[in-house]
């Protein structure tokens, strides 16, 4: 599947059209890319849970581009499985080593486009729990830096299913219920001037811990 380009109303959940706004007005600040320092989204404690910091390594514009996790929330890592991990076992080591060759295959595009472009790359799958009821996966991937090369990645994970509550676990596991089939892939690299309206609508994504 390519790439489509979009503007921010690609992205469905409430909670990360927020952090890519504050990513918005931080790119207002620094071109081609903003500043990690300047990324100051809105009570960013209460997402934690759901995103990870990445430090990219090696070639920041090719395949040989590597990320090195220096944040891993406590609920995404109970979506990969890997939740048995203590906090300091989930971070300071590569993403596709925490992965492994099977599930990396399956999101390096994203994470490649980040940084190709240079611009939020976003993206939703589908997926079954262990009840076979069908979920919604969104990352929303932000790059950093201080050149032109992409530097660091902010990534947010949401999960949303229409038949209520779902079982989290493993959602997105070594061997998940079924394998993730993308709807949406997209860049966005159009109307980079963030609304500067307030938000006052609640995030609609169920997040269950």
């Amino acid at each position: 599947m390519e790439f489509a380009s979009a503007d921010p109303s690609v992205v469905r959940s409430i909670k990360q059209r927020e952090l890519l706004n504050a990513w918005l007005r931080a790119a207002t600040r620094h071109r081609p890319l903003p500043l990690v320092d300047d990324f100051q989204p809105n009570r960013v404690g209460d997402e934690l849970s759901d995103m990870m910091g990445f430090d990219v390594e090696g070639d920041g514009d090719g395949d040989g581009a590597r990320f090195l996790i220096t944040q891993a929330g406590a609920r995404l890592s109970a979506t990969y499985g890997s939740d048995h991990l203590s906090p300091a076992e989930r971070i300071n080591r590569y993403l596709d080593d925490a992965l492994g060759p099977e599930r990396y295959a399956r999101v390096i595009a994203l994470y490649r486009a980040c940084l190709k472009h240079r611009r939020p790359a976003y993206s939703i799958s589908t997926v079954q729990d262990a009840d076979n009821k069908d979920v919604s996966y969104e990352r929303l991937l932000m790059p950093f830096g201080r050149g032109d090369a992409v530097e660091q990645i902010v990534g947010s994970y949401k999960s949303i299913s229409i038949e209520g509550g779902f079982k989290i676990n493993n959602l997105m596991g070594l061997r998940p219920k079924a394998v993730p089939v993308i709807l949406v892939r997209a860049i966005i690299d159009r109307d980079f001037v963030p609304s500067t309206a307030s938000r006052q609508l609640s995030d609609d994504v169920i997040e269950l811990g």
